[in-house]
């Protein structure tokens, strides 16, 4: 018996399919002269987004659903938002029973 060839799934209404999440931003590493002539490489800056997370969320949800890079963003910035918003309330929260720490209790 031959091998089977490895079947692919169809794409949804002859559209590519949504390839990979949007990467983490990473600006491009630039190269400046230094004043002795030798180029130095500048650091990537990092920045960190809940974007592979969102995207992996929404591929569980609706496999065959893309998102633009606009919507990825304001997605982020509205997770950024709760975050700090919980963040804050913990932080009231400890600041309240004179704790570093809060459970269960307090939040009750």
């Amino acid at each position: 018996m031959a091998p089977k060839a490895a079947q692919k799934t169809p794409s949804t209404a002859g559209k590519a399919p949504a390839g990979k999440a949007p990467a983490e931003k990473k600006e491009a590493g630039k190269k400046t002269a230094a004043p002795s002539g030798e180029k130095k490489k500048r650091t990537k800056t990092r920045k960190e987004t809940y974007s592979s997370y969102i995207y992996k969320v929404l591929k569980q949800v609706h496999p065959d659903t893309g998102i633009s890079n606009r919507a990825m963003s304001i997605l982020n910035s509205f997770v950024n938002d709760i975050f700090e918003r919980v963040a804050t309330e913990a932080s009231k929260l400890a600041a309240y029973n004179k704790k570093s720490t809060i459970s269960s209790r307090e939040i009750q």
